[in-house]
């Protein structure tokens, strides 16, 4: 048996934040019916048609899903969703602050007619405060928590190649929503959880702002480097390829002197990581020095030889072909309406379960008819529905 399987999770989304959170629902089990509006459905749908014409994130963040269409403006449609949630054990939105409430799909609305459920509230800044009806997308989020300031080169602050905002605030809503059905389990009763995303990003800074107490400066912006380990990111070969190492502590600085560098002697000189960052730099020289006398895979055979840590500079083709993700078998294959596409198995290992279902990108509302029949509703019931534009 799946660890979800039996739930019922309905979700109001858009973007990334709430459709990552309800896939992983998806993947471990849960029947997840994502609501979206007619016509044009999920924004993200829009984003792009890299993926055999259909948006990268969307396919990413989408699969194993239900899509039933709905026009909440309509007061027939939110009958039918009202419907729907009174039944359900999550349910999960990222809507504009305050208009899930203005439904009536709040949990102090919700909870009498349905005790159990746990409703989880993804928003950019969370409930009170200046900033609550603040518009907030994943670079304005990494903006405002300071990644950004932190992130790029000495002359130009950058933001993460992904949406790092989302994602954590995605990955707190899962890790909320299994807690709280813990807790139902104990109790038959449901919660409220309220995710921030600049509450999950800022807890992400924990480094930088413990590095920065009382005042001190910030971690510089070090590249691929590291700001506060060295010697720990790229360093270029011979060949024109780089290899990116890294070194902890002075025990494995010890060890890559003698047996990468082959200058024992540059140990005691350079010995604490305090002394190394402070003239990383002239240490660089040195590093690439020998470096450039090497091919990245000569480079990687001392490495790896003297046990210090390494690894590929890779792209998204290399990724894509990657060794070790083809050796554990971690390539599949999933349904969508532009046909097959490749997709990977989610990272849970679960020896217990039956092995993670891996359904298709549903069209938009694919299932509306089927999910409306299960509420009870006759085909000319539907065939009203769809006339009224409320489906």
């Amino acid at each position: 048996m799946r660890p979800l399987e039996g739930m019922l999770v309905v979700t109001l989304e858009h973007a990334i934040a709430a459709p990552f959170c309800t896939r992983q629902l998806a993947d471990l089990g849960a029947r997840v019916i994502k609501v979206e509006r007619p016509g044009e459905g999920d924004f993200a749908r829009a984003y792009d048609t890299r993926a055999h014409g259909l948006a990268s994130h969307f396919v990413w963040c989408n699969r194993s899903k239900e899509s039933l269409t709905l026009d909440l403006k309509q007061p027939a449609a939110r009958a039918v969703l009202h419907k729907l949630v009174e039944r359900c054990d999550v349910l999960v939105q990222n809507l504009a602050p305050g208009a899930a409430a203005r439904m009536g799909l709040d949990h102090a609305s919700l909870a009498p007619v349905n005790a159990g459920i746990v409703v989880c509230d993804i928003s950019g800044y969370g409930e009170g405060g200046p900033y609550t009806e603040k518009k907030a997308y994943d670079l304005l989020i990494q903006s405002e928590a300071g990644f950004v300031s932190v992130t790029g080169t000495p002359e130009q602050p950058s933001k993460a190649g992904l949406s790092i905002a989302d994602i954590a605030a995605g990955m707190y809503a899962y890790s909320s929503v299994l807690a709280a059905l813990l807790q139902r389990g104990r109790t038959g009763r449901g919660q409220r959880l309220e995710i921030s995303m600049l509450e999950a990003m800022s807890e992400w800074m924990g480094f930088p702002l413990y590095y920065t107490l009382d005042g001190q400066p910030p971690p510089p912006r070090a590249g691929a480097s590291h700001a506060a380990i060295y010697p720990y990111g790229p360093f270029t070969c011979g060949d024109g390829k780089q290899v990116v190492l890294a070194v902890q502590h002075d025990r494995e600085w010890a060890i890559f002197c003698d047996q990468v560098l082959l200058q024992p002697e540059l140990a005691k000189t350079y010995m604490g990581n305090a002394n190394r960052l402070a003239r990383r730099e002239q240490l660089r020289a040195v590093i690439e020095g020998v470096c450039s006398t090497l091919t990245a895979e000569q480079l990687v055979e001392r490495l790896d030889a003297a046990q210090i840590a390494n690894a590929q500079l890779n792209e998204m083709a290399a990724l894509w072909r990657h060794p070790q993700l083809a050796a554990r078998g971690r390539w599949t294959e999933i349904g969508s309406p532009s046909g097959p596409l490749p997709a990977l198995y989610p990272p849970h290992h679960l020896s217990g379960s039956e092995p993670l279902p891996m359904g298709p990108v549903p069209a938009l509302g694919e299932q509306t008819d089927s999910i409306l029949a299960e509420l009870g509703y006759g085909a000319p019931e539907i065939a009203r529905l769809r006339a009224e534009k409320a489906i």
